[in-house]
């Protein structure tokens, strides 16, 4: 095939290139939903993990983006993203069929370990075509339409996932309660699986056009130091920076902390991955055509402290001593997270792909991931270190009334223990980074205030048109505040 660059594309051509792109992302979300998230913590936990290695196991793809390094040298000699995005997919992809042979020739702790280094080949060459693929991407796709082509992608992606996840828990649950010798099977053919339609994908990668790079003669260093100097970009490196450690310190022991500590089976976690992925899809559009109208950074102002909040309030899943009560907390939880979950990765992806210059996008946005990488791989290694710490650590507190007959009754208010300390010290983590954003300026830039006014104004337009029964005066009141608001100048809103 074919994989040289175009002077200048039609439109033919970039949409064209955008549906290669959409069929490639959907390849892809397969791959990382049958070799990663859930269910490659899940296998490793049957494989004898311990809190340390799954921290290093999530630790793994984002630490391996420091070869994003290598990625720019390439794209400096060659002047050719799409050559080197396909090949690092291919180089990147093929290795996790050899987890095949695993099962047959290895103990289990010799083949935890053999997989770990598989997945590390996995991510090094997955790290070096992201880095292309990102300044590809930039160059394909007109920056009007950014937001709503990533809001329709990751739509489409969120509902494959959940549809992967949910038959795969579903098979690994039944085999697991049936036929529990052929469980470890089972884990590897899944993860064959996943690497047999990452190669797939990597076709419908190869079928999109690349206009003709206009590179950088400068050094690796040189290009690296751009970032550095420029002041905005390097405030939106530290509050990145920040955000992702706090985050990475709790978020990947939330399996671990369903499977472990609450008992319950992998068709429960993926049911409630599936239950954020269908928040995220119902609100998606949404987010993304508010990132075009508005900012990236008022959808993050708007959805991190969600996020934050859902972090928190894990602490209370375990607490009630009806399982059902606990359920339906991680059901709340589901479906907030996801809808905060879904603005947030678009806005951060948006924002950094807004201020980094054209000619210098690579330069730049492989300097936002290495830096964010650094920190989001020490995190959860951190993190299993201090589950171990905290592990039989319990902070309890409660009132107890005693009436005149004797007779105690008593509520517990806070029952924090094992984990919880964890996913405390990451939410308030995450709360503090937010201090950082404020210090990062986005052209378009709108007040919080005035965007949740807006949306008011929407919600309460549906509803008078969708309602004949619902009283006035609670309708009317925020409408016109609305309106009072929004009669401000331009250069006032920002």
């Amino acid at each position: 095939m074919n994989l040289n660059t175009t002077p200048t594309l039609n439109d033919s051509q970039i949409n064209a290139g955008q549906k290669s792109i959409l069929k490639d992302s959907l390849a892809g979300e397969a791959m990382v939903n049958l070799s990663g998230g859930a269910f490659i913590t899940a296998m490793a936990l049957h494989l004898g993990a311990s809190n340390f290695q799954i921290g290093l196991l999530a630790s793994l793809p984002i630490l391996t983006n420091i070869f994003q390094l290598f990625s720019i040298w390439l794209v400096q000699r060659y002047n050719n993203r799409r050559a080197i995005t396909v090949v690092s997919a291919i180089l990147g992809r093929f290795p996790m069929l050899f987890a095949a042979c695993l099962p047959f020739f290895f103990s289990k702790e010799v083949s935890l370990q053999l997989l770990l280094v598989i997945l590390f080949i996995h991510y090094v060459f997955g790290s070096i075509a992201g880095a292309s693929w990102n300044s590809w991407v930039k160059d394909l796709i007109p920056e009007n339409r950014l937001g709503s082509f990533f809001s329709k992608r990751t739509k489409l992606i969120t509902i494959l996932s959940a549809a992967l996840g949910l038959a795969m828990s579903i098979s690994i649950d039944y085999v697991k309660g049936n036929y529990t010798e052929f469980l470890t099977l089972m884990y590897y053919s899944i993860f064959v699986l996943g690497g047999i339609i990452g190669l797939v994908g990597v076709y419908w990668l190869a079928k999109a056009p690349e206009p003709t790079p206009i590179t950088n003669q400068d050094s690796v260093l040189e290009q690296f130091k751009k970032p550095l100097k420029d002041k905005n970009f390097k405030n939106l490196l530290v509050f990145n920076a920040a955000w992702a450690f706090a985050l990475n310190l709790a978020v990947p022991f939330f399996t671990v902390y369903l499977m472990n500590t609450m008992g319950l089976p992998l068709s429960y976690v993926i049911g409630f991955t599936i239950l954020a992925q269908v928040s995220n899809i119902l609100s998606i559009k949404t987010i993304g055509q508010y990132a075009d109208r508005f900012s990236n950074k008022t959808i993050l102002n708007i959805c991190a402290p969600v996020y934050i909040t859902c972090i928190l309030a894990w602490v209370y899943a375990s607490m009630p001593t009806e399982r059902v009560y606990g359920l339906l907390i991680l059901t709340v939880i589901s479906i907030f997270s996801g809808t905060a979950t879904g603005g947030i990765n678009l806005a951060l992806y948006n924002i950094g792909m807004k201020l980094a210059p054209r000619r210098e996008a690579m330069a730049y946005m492989s300097s936002l991931n290495m830096v964010v990488a650094v920190f989001s791989a020490l995190s959860p290694m951190i993190g299993g270190l201090l589950a171990d710490t905290f592990a039989n650590q319990q902070l309890l507190w409660d009132i107890q009334f005693k009436n005149t007959e004797g007779i105690v009754s008593t509520f517990e208010i806070i029952n924090i223990q094992g984990w919880s300390f964890l996913f405390i010290l990451g939410g308030l983590m995450a709360a503090l980074s937010l201090k950082l954003l404020s210090k990062v300026k986005e052209q378009g830039e709108i007040r919080r205030e005035l965007v949740m006014n807006y949306m008011q104004l929407k919600l309460n337009k549906k509803i008078r048109k969708n309602s004949t029964t619902i009283y006035r005066r609670g309708v009317v009141r925020p409408i016109l505040k609305a309106q009072i608001i929004f009669r401000v100048k331009p250069d006032e809103a920002a």
